[in-house]
């Protein structure tokens, strides 16, 4: 069962915090709103000495409330003008902006493995969602509960001078009022939890049934799937349905003590008026403050629920910034461009069965190309992604230059290293920005030697725009062998001193296989280059080669030695030879 709701102070202190630089400007606005229903209030109680002066034919004194009154209107109606300029002069905008850039910087900093476990529609509802219901509605239900507590609450108080009897029975409705809006707000407050976490579901499953609608197609599994997501759906449903019946009985009681209780004051003084103890201007003025105030004051609690689903998303929000950062040692110098060294380095994953990497010692020396080859889960990526410090080691320590690699910031140690994954990311922009991502700066010459290097420009230049097509969501428009080459381009065009390939000749053709590979020939010098490979004949030239099974090196040495050797490498390599020699026989099933 979800916690009860804290307190509206609480959630204050949260909002101001997620506001940044804009809270002085936020607490401004809401300040300002209060002063404007407090004018608001003021304003009808100047109705009390009014309407006497009106009726007893007393202009003078009726002009001199009526002006007042109008002045305490219009200065509370240019009070909440002002207060909303908060919206719409760009400060909403701004802390929205900047509470999504510190969200980015904190994804940026935080270990990989704590997010591996959130779905991409789970963190995009709470970059985009959450952030949105963090701050858009923060004034415009500001304003209605301020006017619906603080403009009753004066004109109560000016009534208890006008007739103490009618001020102190409006008084007694707010501390009455005390127990529902407890009981309301608690249901509120797990209802609100559970439509969040419901709204998270379905906006991840959305995504992933998108994502994954290419293959689904191919599979014929698209009803299989769309199931799944009608679940989904239905689910929350279901839950905006019951949220909807457990708060029906809670908003009909608030409303009707409200109503009823208003009622009663306005019968009492009806009663005093027939009895000779109240006049009849007084009770006029009575009345129509209870008529301008009702409805806001009986839909109090229901605009409160609105901070319960601010809650929910400042909660989400605060999770994510709350995630510890990869620690960072000390550095007193830059490294170099020398090699990587793996001491003793020891790695599992949380709550997994994979056992990661064990006792792990190697070199990568600088100006060589290091293979790494082994079957499927023997840890060649992990290795990889501790480089690249998506994970930081449990046991031992990864030297870079000899320094620590948990001594670098995340920016120094992106500088150090150029990788291309074996599942390549192009974002829905050109081809020319797409290359700009590896480094912002380059001229258009530097892009265009990157991309001749890579074998780019062929495909590239049967684009109708040429580098400065659109390639599409996942560059859609782009074959995976095209992808993989201009992830290649982008990693030439780095030009750092650690140099990662994840497999980067799997979907390339022999022809350009070949010229790929001569590129990376080229930049073995003076630059440390890892090889994760699965076909053993691209790394027949590799300098060294590391044989990785169940998370350990077994063997190590070059592809002639380690082809003398019995063992894991030359097992691979045999059966590898044998496939490459298989051809289909003159007759077969398919004729």
């Amino acid at each position: 069962m979800a916690d009860s709701p804290p307190p509206l102070m609480h959630t204050y202190s949260r909002l101001m915090n997620s506001a940044g630089s804009q809270a002085s400007a936020l607490r401004r606005a809401l300040l300002t709103l209060t002063c404007a229903a407090l004018l608001q209030g003021l304003a009808l109680s100047c109705l009390l000495p009014l309407l006497p002066a009106a009726l007893a034919g007393d202009w003078p004194l009726a002009a001199i409330w009526l002006t007042l009154m109008t002045l305490l209107t219009a200065s509370s109606l240019g009070l909440r003008w002002w207060a909303q300029g908060f919206d719409y002069s760009g400060n909403m905008a701004l802390a929205c902006h900047e509470l999504r850039v510190r969200l980015g910087q904190q994804l940026r900093r935080v270990p990989l493995q704590h997010l591996q476990h959130k779905r991409a529609g789970e963190l995009n509802a709470t970059l985009l969602g959450n952030v949105d219901e963090n701050l858009n509605y923060v004034l415009t239900v500001s304003n209605l509960i301020v006017c619906a507590v603080f403009t009753p609450l004066v004109a109560a108080l000016a009534l208890f001078f006008a007739d103490w009897r009618l001020g102190l029975a409006m008084l007694v409705l707010f501390p009455a009022l005390i127990p529902f809006y407890r009981l309301q707000r608690s249901g509120f407050g797990a209802s609100m939890q559970r439509l969040d976490r419901s709204h998270q579901r379905t906006s991840a499953t959305i995504i992933e049934y998108l994502q994954g609608l290419p293959s689904l197609r191919a599979a014929c599994q698209t009803g299989t799937r769309n199931a799944e997501l009608q679940a989904s759906l239905r689910d929350l449903q279901q839950v905006q349905t019951d949220d909807q019946r457990s708060a029906l009985l809670p908003k009909l009681l608030t409303s009707s003590l409200v109503e009823l209780g208003l009622l009663a004051v306005a019968g009492l003084g009806i009663h005093w008026v027939l009895q000779g103890d109240l006049s009849v201007p007084v009770l006029a003025a009575t009345l129509i403050i209870i008529a301008r105030t009702a409805d806001a004051l009986s839909a109090f609690i229901t605009y409160t629920a609105v901070f319960d689903l601010i809650e929910a998303a400042l909660q989400r929000i605060e999770a994510l910034l709350a995630l510890q950062p990869l620690p960072q040692q000390p550095l007193d110098t830059v490294p170099g461009s020398q090699g990587i060294v793996f001491e003793d380095v020891e790695f599992a994953y949380p709550g997994s069965r994979d056992t990661g990497v064990s006792a792990i010692n190697a070199v990568f020396a600088p100006g060589t190309v290091t293979a790494l080859v082994g079957p499927s889960g023997s840890g060649k990526s992990t290795l990889t992604r501790l480089i690249m410090r998506h994970y930081d080691v449990e046991g031992g320590r990864i030297l870079i230059d000899g320094k620590d690699l948990r001594s670098l910031d995340s920016t120094q140690l992106a500088a150090h290293l150029s990788v291309v994954f074996q599942d390549v990311y192009l974002f829905d922009d050109s081809v020319l920005e797409n290359m700009r991502l590896a480094r912002p700066q380059a001229s258009d010459e530097q892009i265009l030697a990157a991309l001749q290097a890579a074998q780019c420009m062929p495909f590239i230049e049967r684009l109708e725009q040429g580098w400065h097509t659109q390639l599409g969501e996942g560059a859609s428009r782009l074959s995976g062998g095209e992808r993989q080459r201009l992830s290649i381009a982008r990693a030439l065009l780095k030009d750092a001193p650690i140099l990662i390939l994840d497999e980067p000749t799997a979907s390339l053709d022999s022809e350009n296989e070949q010229a790929v590979q001569r590129a990376i020939d080229a930049l073995v010098k003076e630059r440390t280059v890892i090889v994760i490979a699965h076909r053993l004949h691209s790394i027949v030239g590799a300098d060294h080669i590391l044989v990785m099974e169940q998370g350990r090196i077994v063997q190590q040495g070059t592809h002639s030695q380690l082809c003398q050797l019995p063992g894991r490498y030359r097992n691979l390599w045999q059966a590898q030879e044998q496939v490459k020699h298989w051809h289909y026989p003159e007759t077969h099933a398919f004729d």
